[in-house]
C-alpha cells in the first residue's frame, strides 16, 4: 500500500501533515537556524541607523501614530505599539501553539522526557532573575528582573547550526525544549508583573470569548476563520485590559483543535482506494479532468488530507515563515536601535547593565546545568542520547542569548527612556558574549557520526501517529 502511495506523494512528501506531525521539531529548528540570520541582519540594520544621521527620523517614525476608524470605534497607536502590541500578538499566539504541541505529542508530552528541559528550564530562569535583583533591589532598574530570563531560540538555534554535524541531534531538541519552557515561563511573568491597572469588564469580554473558543473547539468546530475573527475580538479586550495584550495570541492558541480526525492507517486505507479509483492508465491525457467520477475522487481525497491535518499543525505551519522572517524581523528593526554610547552609566545604570549581562551569561549556564545536574542526580532525568556534559555546557552558555523576548520585558519593565537604552546595549553585549562564547565551547567537539533524519526514517519505516490532544 505504501508503495502505491509514494510515487503519487512523493514530489510533497515532506510538505504532507503526516511528516509534520512526526519531525516537528526538525522543521522548527532548520527554520529557527535560518531565521537567526535574518534576526542578527534586522539588529545590525537597526543600530547603524540608531547611530547614523537618520537616527531622529528613525526615533519620529517609530513614535508617530497610526489609527483605525470604524464608525465610533477607533483604535490609535504609535508604529512601535503597533510592532510590540499587535504584530508580536502573532508571535506569541504561534508560541503558544508550539507549546501545545510539544505538550501534546512532542519533547514535552512524556513526563519522564519532560522532565529534564522543565526543571533546567526553571534553573535558567530563577538564577538570572536572582543575580539581577542582588544588583539592582530597591534601585531604579528593579522592574527588570525578568529581562535576563529568556532564551531566544532562533539566534541559539542559528549558532548550533554553524556547528553541523559537531552536535548530536537531541542537543538540538533539549534546547529548543528549554526554549519553549522559557517562554511560557516568560508568558507567566508578563501576566501576573508586567500588566497594568485591570479594566474588569475588558478582561470579562475577552475571558468570555476565550471561553466561546474552548467550546467551539470541544463541540468539533474546525474552521479557521471562526479562531481567527474571535481571536481579534479576544486581543482587542486585552489590548484595552490592562493584561499585555501578547497574552491574548498564547491563550486563543491553547483553544485551537489540536487533534487530527483520522489516524495514519485510516488515511492510507482511504487513500489506497481512492487512488484505485484514479488509475494512471484510465486517466486522459487532458489538462484538467473531464470524468466526474475522477474530480469527486480528487475532492474526497484532498478532504481526507484535512482531515488527517489537525488545525493546530495547519496554523503552525502557515505561520512559522511569517514570524520568523517578517514579523521578528520588524520587532528588531523597532527595538534594536540604540546608541552605543556607555558615557550614560550612572546613576544605578551601570548596575542594569551588570545585572543583565551577568545574569544572561552566567546565571543562565549557572542555572540551566546546575538544574539539569541535579535532576539527574534524584534520578528525575536522564541526559539526552549522545549528549555529554561538555555538549551541556555549551547549550548552557548559548541559552544566555535573551534577544528577542529579553527585549520585549526591557519594553515593558522600563519607562524611562534612559533606563531602557542601557537595558537594550546590556542585552545586546551579553547575546553577543553568549552566543561566541557558546560557539567556541562547542566548536572543540568532535563531529557526531551521522544521524538519521527523522522524516526519512518515517518514509522508510511505515506510519506511526499519536493524535494531538485538544
Amino acid at each position: 500500500m505504501m508503495e502505491r502511495l509514494r510515487p503519487i506523494l512523493a514530489p510533497h512528501w515532506s510538505e504532507t501533515a503526516i511528516a509534520r506531525v512526526l519531525a516537528p521539531m526538525q522543521t522548527f529548528i532548520h527554520r529557527s537556524s535560518s531565521s537567526g540570520i535574518v534576526l542578527i541582519i534586522a539588529t545590525i540594520i537597526a543600530l547603524l541607523i540608531a547611530n547614523s544621521p537618520f537616527a531622529p527620523a528613525y526615533d519620529e517614525l517609530l513614535h508617530a501614530y497610526v489609527g483605525i476608524t470604524v464608525g465610533p470605534f477607533e483604535l490609535k497607536e504609535s508604529v512601535l505599539h503597533w510592532v510590540n502590541d499587535g504584530l508580536m500578538v502573532i508571535f506569541f499566539f504561534l508560541v503558544g501553539l508550539e507549546i501545545k504541541r510539544e505538550v501534546s505529542v512532542g519533547e514535552l508530552s512524556s513526563p519522564r522526557a519532560a522532565a529534564l528541559p522543565i526543571i533546567a528550564a526553571v534553573g535558567g530562569v530563577v538564577v538570572p532573575a536572582s543575580i539581577y535583583l542582588a544588583f539592582n533591589a530597591g534601585g531604579i532598574g528593579a522592574r527588570g528582573w525578568g529581562v535576563p530570563m529568556a532564551t531566544d531560540i532562533a539566534f541559539a538555534l542559528g549558532c548550533l547550526a554553524l556547528l553541523g554535524d559537531r552536535i548530536p541531534f537531541a542537543l538540538k531538541i533539549f534546547l529548543t525544549a528549554v526554549a519553549i519552557v522559557d517562554d511560557l515561563i516568560a508568558v507567566l511573568v508578563i501576566a501576573f508583573f508586567y500588566s497594568a491597572g485591570l479594566n474588569f469588564v475588558a478582561l470579562g469580554i475577552g475571558f468570555g470569548v476565550l471561553g466561546l473558543l474552548a467550546l467551539a473547539n470541544i463541540f468539533g468546530i474546525r474552521k479557521i476563520i471562526f479562531y481567527v475573527v474571535l481571536g481579534v475580538i479576544v486581543w482587542l479586550a486585552f489590548l484595552k485590559s490592562g493584561v499585555h495584550a501578547t497574552i491574548a495570541g498564547v491563550l486563543i492558541a491553547f483553544t485551537i483543535p489540536g487533534r487530527n480526525r483520522i489516524d495514519a492507517p485510516t488515511f492510507v486505507r482511504r487513500a489506497d482506494e481512492i487512488l484505485h479509483r484514479l488509475d494512471p492508465d484510465s486517466l486522459p491525457a487532458t489538462p484538467i479532468l473531464t470524468q466526474e467520477a475522477h474530480q469527486h475522487a480528487v475532492i474526497e481525497l484532498e478532504e481526507l488530507c484535512e482531515h488527517v491535518q489537525a488545525p493546530l499543525q495547519k496554523m503552525e505551519h502557515s505561520l512559522h515563515n511569517w514570524v520568523q522572517f517578517l514579523i521578528m524581523p520588524i520587532f528588531a528593526l523597532a527595538n534594536a536601535g540604540v546608541a552605543l554610547s556607555f558615557g550614560s552609566m550612572e546613576g544605578g545604570m551601570e548596575n542594569v547593565l551588570l545585572g543583565i549581562v551577568v545574569g544572561l551569561v552566567l546565571g543562565k549556564p549557572i542555572g540551566l546545568l546546575g538544574a539539569a545536574w541535579l535532576a539527574i542526580r534524584l534520578g528525575i532525568a536522564d541526559l539526552p542520547q549522545a549528549v555529554n556534559w561538555r555538549h551541556m555546557l555549551g547549550a548552557g552558555v548559548l541559552a544566555g542569548i535573551g534577544f528577542t523576548m529579553s527585549l520585549f520585558i526591557a519594553s515593558l519593565g522600563f519607562v524611562d527612556a534612559d533606563v531602557l537604552a542601557a537595558a537594550k546595549l546590556s542585552i545586546l553585549a551579553a547575546s553577543l558574549i553568549a552566543g561566541t562564547a557558546g560557539l567556541l565551547l562547542l566548536s572543540r567537539m568532535k563531529p557526531m557520526p551521522a544521524q538519521a533524519d527523522p522524516v526519512s526514517a518515517f518514509a522508510d519505516d511505515g506510519l506511526e501517529m499519536r493524535p494531538a490532544r485538544d
